[in-house]
Formats: C-alpha cells, sequence, structure tokens
C-alpha cells in the first residue's frame, strides 16, 4: 500500500450555474481531447440508489455517461463509493467517479474500486443536491452545485505513463536530493517482498520525499509540531520520518531538515510562500528533529532488545511495552506498529489503551499530586471499610461543607497511615510524613462530582494541651467514611510526631474558603455554561459527558456532532456573562427525588444515579418555587441541575466569564474549557492587549506599504509579525478573540510576504538594468561569452527573468551568472549558478560542462543539458568575496580552454 499524505487537487465547483449534464461533459473532454487519454480505458461509476435512504438510481448521470461510454463501462455503485457527505450533517449528494485503466485492451470493470494499483480513481464529480438535517433527514437544496476532485500526481503518473505517482518528476528530484544527502543507494521504486528484501530501502525514500513536503506546507502555513492536536500530527509525522531515515537509509541526525531547500525549489513557483517562509520551516524542522533524534536511538534499542530477548510471547508486543516507547521515548504508536510489523510481530492495542487510559488517569490527578507534594495519596479499601464499620466508628457527617463559617471543632474517629490504622500499628514509623485523618463531621468538600477536594488545616489539641497544625492535602470519601489526608509538617518542616496523634482529640478544621471562593464560580458556572449552550443549540439534543472544576479553570464535555461555530461560542459566552450581570440568586435544596425529577426544564446526567433525598441547584428562582409549581414552563429559562458540589449565592461574584477553547476529545464529544473571575478579567486585558498590538502592527505594515521599504526592514517587520503570532498561541484568552486576531494576523503575514515579494521584483529590475547594460557592453565589443554576478538570490522567478531579459538583450550570447543568497544568521550563503549556451554554440561549449567547471572547486552540483544548465553550492559566508571571485575565474578558464571569446 503506497500513501500519499500531501497532494495536490485540482478542482472545479458551481454554485447553482450548471449541474451534472455540463459537469459530465466538461470532465470527459478535457481528459480526452486536452490531455489526450485513452476513451478506452475511462470508466465511470454512478450511485445505484439506497432504499434505507429513500433515494433511487441517478440514471440521470448514468445516461449522460452513455453518450460518451460504453455501458460495460458505465457502473453502478453502492453509498460508500458513489454518495458524498462532508460530515454527519450538512451538503450532500451522488457522486460520479472517473476510473482509469493503466494497461488497456481488457474488461477492468470489476478492477474498479478494488484497490488495484492499475486501475484508479483520478476524478471525482460530487452532485450537490440534498441536505444532511441533524435529525438525519435529507431535504432538496433550493440551487444545485457541483464540487470536483482530482488527483494531480495521478493525473500526472498516467500522462508520464509511469505506474506510481512517485516514479514521476513530481518525486524523482526530491528522491536524488536524499540520494546526495544520505549517500545511500538509489531509489529503484520497488516495493512489497522486492523492497522488503533490501530493508525497505524505497519506502524510506517514499517516506522522506512525502513527509517533507507535507511538514513544509503544513509549518510555512503556521501550523507547529507540538504535543496536541494538528500539532501532534506533525510531530508523529516528522518523527516516522527521522526514523526512517536514520535506521533504513543510515543518515546522520540532522538531515531531514536539509530536504526543506529541494522542495521549495520544486514547488516555489506555484507556492512562493514556501520560499519565503523556508529559513522558518528548516529551523523548526531542525529544532524537532534534534530533539527526537536523541530519542530515537533509546527507542529502537528498547524495541530490538524486546525482540532480540526472546520475552515477547506469542509475537505480540505488550500493550504497556509499546505505551513506554509512547509515553517516555517519544515514539507514535504507528511507529511501534511499523517496526512490529517489519519483524512480523504485533501490538496489544487493547493494553495499549488500557495504559493510556491509566496515564489519564494520572494526569486527571496531578493537581491532587502537586498538593500532596510527591506523597502516595492513601486510600480506604474494602478492607480498611470493613475494620472500620466494626469498630462501629461512624459515617462522617459533612452536611456544613454547604455553610460558611471560620471553623469548625470536631474530633478525630481514626487515624490511618501507610502501615495501617495507627490503633492497629505497634510501633509506627518516626519517618511518616503523611497521616490520613476521619473526623465526626468536617465542613470539606471531598472531591466529587467533577470538582476538586477543598484545601485547609486540621488545628488539632494534644493531650498536653498544646495545639499542632496540619495541612490538607487532599479529601476523599470511601464507603461513607471522609479521608483527610495531612502533611505531618509543620510550618518549620519539623516532623510532627505520629504518636501524638490520638482518636478522640479535639479538632478545629478550618477550610481555605479562598481557594474555594475560586472553585465555587467555576463550578456554578458549567450549570450556567450547560443552559447556555442548549439555548444557542437548541436542535442539537446538548448532553453533559463529564467535568472538572478547580479554583484555576472549568471544563465541561458535551455531546455535539460537530464543532461549534465561532459565532456560536461568542453567544454561549455572552449568555453566560449576561447571567453574571444579571445577579440571579443561586439556591439548593435536598428534594425529595420524585418531585425533583418532575421540574420542567432539569438537567441531569444520563446514566447518573441520584441519592433520594437529591439536592437541586437553581440559579435564578428558589428551590422551594420549582417544587411548589414544578409543571411551569418559567423553569425553562434558567438553569436547574442536581448537583452535590459548592456554589456562588449569586452570580454576580463569578465577575465575568471567558472561553478559552472549544475542542473534540473523542468522536461527537465536545469539550469547553473556561476561566471566570479574576482569571476571566485577565483573560480580557490580555485580549484587549493583544488587540492593540495587532493594530500597531497593521499600522507598521501600512506605513511600510506606504514607503519603500529596505530588505532589513521588511525582514524585521515579517519577524515581528511571526514573533506575535507565536506570542498570541501561548496566551489564554477568549477563543473568538484569538482566532479573530489570528485570521488578522494571517492576512498581515500576507501582506508583508507581497511587500517583500515588490521588493524583490524592485531589486531585480535594478539588477537586470545593469546586467543587461555590461551584457550590451559586451556585445557591442564583439565579445560572445560573459561570465556576471547577479545577486538576486535564489529566488527561481528572479533567476529566470535574468535568463530571459540577457537572452532577450543578446540572443547570440552564451553567458554565465551566478547569485548569491547572503544571510546573515547564518553562517553560510547558498549560490546559484545558470548557465545559457546558444545552439550554434553547443559544439564547443556546453552549458552543464560550464557550470559544473565553475563548481568543482566548492563542492557545488549541476545538471542540466548543453544550452541550459543550473547548479548550487553552499559556502561559508565569511570569505565568501574570495570565494565568489574564485568561481567567476574558473568560469572564465573553461571559456578560454574551449577559445571562444
Amino acid at each position: 500500500l503506497i500513501i500519499i499524505l500531501f497532494f495536490e487537487m485540482l478542482g472545479t465547483w458551481s454554485f447553482g450555474d450548471y449541474f451534472k449534464k455540463e459537469a459530465i461533459e466538461w470532465a470527459y473532454d478535457i481528459l480526452v481531447n486536452s490531455y489526450g487519454l485513452n476513451p478506452d480505458r475511462l470508466y465511470a461509476s454512478y450511485f445505484g440508489g439506497d432504499e434505507s435512504m429513500g433515494l433511487p438510481c441517478d440514471t440521470e448521470a448514468r445516461d449522460f455517461w452513455l453518450q460518451f461510454l460504453p455501458p460495460e463501462r458505465v457502473l453502478s455503485f453502492d453509498k460508500k463509493a458513489n454518495f458524498w457527505e462532508m460530515g454527519d450533517t450538512g451538503p450532500c449528494g451522488p457522486c460520479s467517479e472517473i476510473h482509469y485503466d493503466r494497461i488497456g485492451g481488457r474488461d477492468a470493470s470489476k478492477l474498479v474500486n478494488a484497490d488495484d494499483p492499475d486501475v484508479i480513481e483520478i476524478w471525482n464529480l460530487v452532485f450537490i443536491q440534498f441536505n444532511r438535517e441533524p435529525s438525519g433527514e435529507l431535504r432538496q437544496l433550493p440551487n444545485k452545485h457541483i464540487d470536483t476532485g482530482m488527483g494531480l500526481e495521478r493525473l500526472t503518473s498516467i500522462l508520464q505513463s509511469k505506474r506510481s505517482n512517485y516514479d514521476t518528476d513530481v518525486f524523482m528530484p526530491i528522491f536524488k536530493e536524499i540520494e546526495n544527502i544520505i549517500g545511500c543507494e538509489p531509489y529503484t521504486g520497488k516495493l512489497g517482498a522486492e523492497d522488503a528484501a533490501q530493508n525497505y530501502r524505497d519506502t524510506a525514500y517514499r517516506v522522506l520525499a512525502d513527509h517533507a513536503r507535507t511538514l513544509s506546507f503544513a509549518i510555512a502555513d503556521g501550523a507547529t509540531p507540538s504535543n496536541e492536536g494538528r500539532g501532534y500530527v506533525l510531530r508523529r509525522i516528522l518523527r516516522r520520518a527521522v526514523r526512517y531515515g536514520m535506521q533504513t537509509l543510515g543518515a546522520k541526525p540532522g538531515f531531514f531538515s536539509q530536504l526543506v531547500p529541494i522542495v521549495a525549489t520544486q514547488m516555489g513557483s506555484a507556492f512562493p510562500e514556501i520560499v519565503t517562509k523556508q529559513k522558518e520551516v528548516v529551523s523548526i524542522v531542525q529544532e524537532e528533529e534534534a530533539s527526537f533524534s536523541t530519542l530515537l536511538e533509546k527507542g529502537v534499542k528498547y524495541l530490538n532488545d524486546l525482540i532480540t530477548s526472546g520475552t515477547i510471547s506469542g509475537g505480540v508486543i505488550k500493550g504497556e511495552q509499546a505505551f513506554y516507547l509512547y509515553d517516555t521515548l517519544g515514539f507514535p504508536l504507528d511507529l511501534t506498529q511499523i517496526m512490529a510489523a517489519e519483524n512480523g510481530l504485533s501490538v496489544d492495542l487493547e493494553g495499549f489503551q488500557s495504559a493510556m487510559t491509566e496515564q489519564k488517569t494520572r494526569s486527571r490527578l496531578a493537581m491532587k499530586s502537586k498538593r500532596l507534594a510527591g506523597r502516595d495519596a492513601l486510600t480506604l479499601g474494602a478492607e480498611q471499610i470493613d475494620y472500620l464499620q466494626k469498630q462501629s466508628v461512624p459515617t462522617t457527617n459533612d452536611f456544613s461543607k454547604y455553610i460558611l463559617k471560620e471553623s469548625e471543632v470536631t474530633n478525630i474517629r481514626a487515624i490511618f497511615t501507610e502501615q495501617g490504622f495507627l490503633s492497629n500499628v505497634d510501633s509506627p514509623s518516626s519517618t511518616i510524613d503523611t497521616v490520613g485523618i476521619i473526623l465526626s463531621t468536617t465542613p470539606f468538600y471531598s472531591e466529587s462530582g467533577g470538582q476538586v477536594a477543598d484545601s485547609g488545616v486540621l488545628m488539632i489539641t494534644l493531650e498536653d494541651g498544646t495545639e499542632v497544625s496540619l495541612d490538607v492535602l487532599d479529601v476523599q470519601t470511601y464507603g461513607g467514611y471522609i479521608l483527610h489526608t495531612c502533611s505531618l509538617l509543620d510550618s518549620n518542616d519539623n516532623l510532627i510526631p505520629l504518636s501524638s496523634l490520638k482518636n478522640g482529640l479535639q479538632v478545629k478544621a478550618a477550610v481555605d474558603y479562598k481557594r474555594r471562593g475560586k472553585v465555587a464560580p467555576n463550578h456554578t458556572m458549567t450549570h450556567v455554561l450547560n443552559y447556555a449552550l442548549r439555548k444557542t443549540l437548541p436542535d442539537s439534543n446538548i448532553d453533559q459527558k463529564g467535568s472538572q472544576v478547580s479554583d484555576e479553570k472549568l471544563r465541561f464535555d458535551f455531546s455535539l456532532g460537530r464543532g461549534m461555530q465561532l459565532q456560536e461560542v461568542q453567544a454561549v459566552e455572552d449568555i453566560v456573562n449576561k447571567i453574571i450581570k444579571s445577579e440571579l440568586p443561586v439556591s439548593s435544596k435536598a428534594v425529595p427525588l420524585k418531585d425533583a425529577l418532575g421540574i420542567n426544564g432539569l438537567r441531569a446526567v444520563f446514566g447518573e444515579v441520584y441519592p433520594d433525598p437529591v439536592r437541586v441547584v437553581s440559579v435564578g428562582p428558589e428551590v422551594d418555587a420549582l417544587i411548589t409549581e414544578p409543571g411551569s414552563d418559567e423553569w425553562t429559562s434558567y438553569s436547574v441541575e442536581f448537583c452535590g458540589g459548592t456554589h456562588i449565592s449569586n452570580t454576580r461574584e463569578a465577575g465575568a466569564f471567558v472561553i478559552l477553547e472549544e475542542t473534540a476529545v473523542a468522536k461527537g464529544i465536545r469539550r469547553i474549557s473556561a476561566v471566570t473571575g479574576e482569571d476571566a478579567l485577565r483573560a480580557m486585558q490580555q485580549a484587549s492587549s493583544l488587540e492593540r498590538e495587532a493594530a500597531g502592527i497593521e499600522d507598521a505594515v501600512k506605513t511600510m506599504k506606504a514607503k519603500e521599504g529596505s530588505d532589513g526592514e521588511l525582514a524585521a517587520l515579517d519577524e515581528n509579525v511571526l514573533a506575535f503570532r507565536q506570542k498570541l498561541e501561548t496566551l489564554s484568552v477568549s477563543q473568538v478573540t484569538k482566532n479573530r486576531i489570528r485570521g488578522q494576523v494571517e492576512a498581515l503575514q500576507k501582506e508583508v510576504s507581497v511587500l517583500k515579494n515588490q521588493a524583490i521584483v524592485k531589486k531585480v529590475d535594478r539588477v537586470v538594468k545593469v546586467a543587461r547594460e555590461e551584457v550590451r557592453s559586451l556585445y557591442a565589443a564583439g565579445k560572445r561569452t560573459a561570465v556576471l554576478q547577479v545577486n538576486v538570490g535564489s529566488d527561481a522567478k528572479a533567476i529566470k527573468r535574468v535568463l530571459e531579459d540577457i537572452k532577450k538583450e543578446a540572443p547570440e550570447l552564451s553567458f554565465l551568472i551566478v547569485s548569491e543568497e547572503l544571510d546573515a544568521s547564518l553562517s553560510t550563503n547558498k549560490l546559484t549558478v545558470s548557465a545559457v549556451v546558444p545552439e550554434a554554440f553547443q559544439n564547443s561549449i556546453k552549458a552543464n560542462d560550464w557550470i559544473n567547471v565553475a563548481l568543482k572547486a566548492v563542492g557545488g552540483k549541476g545538471g542540466g543539458k548543453a544550452g541550459l544548465a543550473q547548479g548550487s553550492a553552499v559556502i561559508p559566508a565569511e570569505g565568501s568575496e574570495g570565494v565568489m571571485k574564485g568561481i567567476l575565474g574558473d568560469a572564465e578558464k573553461y571559456v578560454l580552454q574551449v577559445h571562444v571569446h
């Protein structure tokens, strides 16, 4: 199987102007009459209908195709192959695919859509005539549209009579550069067993070429490798390429970034941003490559040791071993699978996912671990709960967690350590620094319902009358017993003797209400957020799928089969802030479950088992009013939920609300992360600051437009815009604001790119003018050869312009030009050398020989023909003037040797 991650798509669109007849006629016409494809090798497919969708066969498309192709090459397929949908909802419709048989002279109808490499789809004509509603219903669109897509690489392979996309001139120059950089055996185009016999060398070539293209475009477009989302996709791609290069082709660390220039050379004329962003792409790839190269050797060694150790059972690498490679050594799972398959092994994916789930659990408890300062959390299991019950220790009464007071006087009922209950330990360890305390009553909130546990202190009066203060690090409930995990270190880091603690001692339990004062608004606003989502997306059947509330932020997971539009995110944020400004009271009360379930508009988590009575939290109306008139339609305008968490008493206490991110966490599950209070106000201030800074950059771009900025000024402006964009991505501000500013910055980057291109054009104009004058002078003096230095950098378009203008000025002149790319930030400069020789002089002087003579001393390489050739070399920036003189001199000597003047 050969896969291309990055490919170019040719397309046509119509928004109501034409439909099936024209799309089919024009597709056939351009393929046969313009591109010259053999019509006898073309096959067309159409939608055969689907009873479950209530759609008949697309006879209209079929009949149009029968005007050009015989019935045996017009084929019917099901909805999987010939009904196009953009997602769960949205525009959709039947499609018609055009397939081509590379071999011909046979009936290949059974090979269409059969994954045969010689019968390939080249063009898909999509007839958009329906809209898929959220309910699943298909509705006819008022206007019918066309959207077609044809693979450029596939078409190229056909036009060049190549069996694979990789055998075309799209990839061969990159393969040649890989061979030059690494010094490995050349690409031979082998597949399957033949490639396996040579250690998958050609697979490595294909991976490197494709991934270099993918990363060059993605990074130039603003994406960067990271550990999340699209960034992690890029990181996996890069690491896969580095592994193939180093392990399969024997490349040295740092090789991969050297492929970026050839991609820029290949694609730069059509995509100039690849050239303008080349240095940035190289820098990012170099950094990523360096960080992974150090891990790669360890990972390969670990995997090879596993394979050779004989400890792998049943030919399957254990899930925890694959996860170690992923989590510790940075090996993407698919990379481990590839290496395993190459050795006839597989990976326990279920075990890997189990290890991943455990890791996510550890991540969820990261805040707790931070508060525990590296200590192991104490937990009560079935054995410990059974012991407490047999000792007649009553469960903990925590009702006072809903009542704010300075402290609560209570007493110790049980003391638990890593050695067990203290009453059962004869000789407690003197080094224990963490203890679990069960109280008769507690004002502390134990972690539950997505809300983090309270923190605070327990002030214990010892038997001698002295008082010790224990910091509460974590609070958890086990079978009704609330365990307060505390530190035995006092304020001076002295260890409080465990033996000084006894059951029955009096305790003043004091919650850190300042911290809870940040948790409570976050919790209440998750309720309001739930309401706002349902208000904004009334037809989407929003259901809560999870939440996490801390003193830092809130996180809310909900069901939705698509990403939210920015205007929807803004609408949700506006609703929440409006409710905050409305200063609605927040009330809660324990209510019989049967009565609570009758409240109109009540929200509960699907599948959750609630106690009886259940606590109802209402934002707006009093709970008593809800119970008195449970069926009132008025209650649907408020947030009413079951919840055992702690909340604010009025929405004004939340201060403000800002959505930081709306993203996918799983198929059909979305997540909103947000902040309230001071954090929200800080996010708003940062957003305002960013908007002012963006406006300043916009003014700078306008100023640069109004004057002719120097190369240095344009480069500095470009760097400022890039630095601002990077800063934007790191700050916690409103997602809507960030997206808006990101769009503004992207537009500014394009404007700066235009300014730089305009500057290049003007520079080239000046250089061309000087070159033409020099050539005119030489030509007038009877010279028929010239060696010129024309510094227009390495821009392909600029060099081409110089060549064409000189040829126009002196059509009988044989000439060689040398252009130097200067870069103060690098220790090397790039030389581009081009030579043109008219046909009348090619018997005595050859452009390709001339190029190689000029570049020989600096180790450069060139290629081409007797009439036109080009080459390049990299020289040290220091002393480049002397090197340049040598190159020009060698070029002059060649002319003298062949006696052409």
